[in-house]
């Protein structure tokens, strides 16, 4: 049985991690329109335990893009200087929708697997009761 429970954990780590990714790019669209906001990322690392890879995942520290922040010209705006311009965000919302559908097929593709290892192992143990 503990090939049935390493599979679940395995599917429940990716959705872990998937589900985390997804509260990130949820607020990098939230905060697409707020001035001096960085983008934030998030990366994925292998599980290892006593020296072994597991097959599981965690997210990695969260990290901010640090790519230039756009200067937007908006005089009547009360964050913008003299010349008119102020800081704008680097949140792209064509790459984080993008990573959204990425993050939600990658989400139902673990849930299927964590279904599919739940029948296996429930047949399993209908034949052994037989």
């Amino acid at each position: 049985m503990t090939d049935f429970s390493d599979a679940l954990n395995v599917a429940a780590s990716g959705m872990r991690s998937q589900a985390e990714r997804i509260r990130y790019v949820s607020e990098n669209i939230a905060n697409n329109d707020t001035p001096g906001y960085r983008r934030k990322t998030v990366s994925f690392e292998q599980v290892v335990e006593r020296g072994d890879r597991t097959g599981a995942v965690t997210t990695g520290r969260v990290q901010l893009d640090r790519t230039e922040l756009p200067q937007v010209y908006d005089p009547d705006n009360p964050l913008a200087d003299e010349t008119g311009y102020y800081i704008g965000s680097n949140v792209n919302l064509l790459v984080e929708i993008a990573d959204s559908r990425e993050a939600n097929r990658s989400y139902e593709a673990n849930l299927k697997m964590f279904d599919q290892v739940r029948k296996m192992s429930a047949a399993l143990m209908d034949l052994l009761r037989k």
